[in-house]
């Protein structure tokens, strides 16, 4: 089998591709067959590499929630990028197709569809984004993290596999808490917060935390990812600190293989809604504060209304943030019945076996099941 994938732009959705690629892998798959499609400048451009894929890249841009005229220009880059892609279609020639979203993924898939190979969605969050939606109808079958897409999905196309974790995120799920916490030189006996505003960052979420840090500090330890966008404002602030406050608080920009011991450490994550949410805070029994980002995509509001309607997480906004995140905060960690209660919750939508689900989708569609 030929593997060709279009992932991009978020850890929400390379991560899940990349590791339903390394269970094919596993399965007999070789390195070789593998080409991965993405936007030069992107987070794809690391991480694909570091896996030992080969990663080729076109021109693309977002057309939803930009000015009219970066939204004209970007169009036009993808209009031309079918080009390159039906070009790459030739050359590779994949069995299958899988992709998570990005708007460079479209021209790929108009390609792929002209070309009669079989095109597997996976979509990570609970209502797709606009590049998902305009290839929904090219797709043979679209794998999807949770049942309640299927509002949004045609359900003869549907399987319902949960969110695939990574390897190092599985790993970290059989790590103690104590072991979890020491490699972030924390201590066992106190109640911590992970911070994370997604791999590109949050202001909103940076600048609220660190007005509120000497305030939580005082019965807390915080591990802050800020993400590399935001980082400078962050490191700055770090100075302006006592050194008992620091004694207790962690940053980092961004953070690769400890992420899973970050999320082991933790008793309460505040993050945006993003697709990782999705799967990271079952998979580690979570209870989450989650400030969707909503004014270019309504999906993560969509999938804080999930977790919130499921009992697994509580929301706020940019605008309420600054005045309720010490107070929420700090009434969770210390109500036991209520985090007892969301982590029960939480727990409930974990999907253990997503990623052998989905390679497993892949896997079939590429042998010709379903096609028409």
């Amino acid at each position: 089998m030929r593997l060709l994938v279009c992932a991009g732009g978020t850890g929400g959705g390379i991560y899940p591709a990349l590791t339903a690629v390394t269970e094919l892998l596993h399965r007999g798959l070789r390195k070789e067959d593998v080409l991965w499609v993405g936007t030069a400048g992107e987070m794809e451009e690391t991480l694909v590499p570091r896996a030992g894929l080969t990663l080729t890249t076109i021109r693309g841009g977002a057309i939803a929630g930009v000015p009219l005229h970066v939204k004209v220009l970007n169009a036009a880059k993808l209009a031309w990028s079918l080009i390159p892609s039906w070009r790459i279609l030739r050359q590779f020639r994949p069995n299958v197709m899988l992709m998570t979203g990005g708007y460079m993924s479209v021209p790929v898939a108009l390609a792929a569809r002209l070309r009669r190979v079989p095109i597997v969605i996976f979509l990570p969050d609970v209502e797709p984004g606009a590049a998902i939606k305009a290839v929904m109808p090219l797709a043979t079958k679209i794998a999807c993290t949770s049942p309640d897409s299927s509002q949004y999905v045609p359900v003869a196309k549907m399987a319902v596999t949960g969110y695939p974790l990574r390897h190092e995120l599985q790993q970290a799920l059989h790590m103690s808490r104590v072991a979890a916490l020491a490699q972030f030189d924390l201590q066992p006996g106190r109640p911590t917060l992970l911070v994370f505003g997604g791999s590109r960052g949050s202001q909103a979420i940076n600048r609220a935390l660190m007005a509120a840090l000497p305030q939580l500090l005082t019965t807390m330890q915080i591990i802050h990812i800020s993400g590399t966008f935001t980082w400078p404002e962050v490191e700055a602030n770090l100075a302006t600190l006592s050194a008992e406050q620091r004694a207790f608080y962690r940053a980092y920009p961004y953070l690769h293989e400890e992420m899973g011991a970050a999320l082991r450490a933790a008793d309460l994550m505040v993050t945006r809604s993003g697709a990782s949410v999705m799967g990271e805070a079952p998979a580690f029994g979570l209870p989450a504060i989650l400030v969707p980002l909503t004014w270019a995509w309504r999906y993560q509001k969509v999938n804080a209304d999930f977790l919130t309607k499921q009992g697994a997480a509580v929301q706020l906004t940019d605008e309420t943030l600054a005045a309720k995140l010490a107070t929420t905060v700090q009434e969770l960690l210390h109500d036991e019945v209520k985090m007892v209660a969301m982590k029960t919750a939480v727990q409930a939508l974990h999907t253990p076996e997503a990623t052998a689900k989905l390679a497993e989708v892949i896997t079939t569609t590429g042998q010709g099941a379903g096609l028409s």
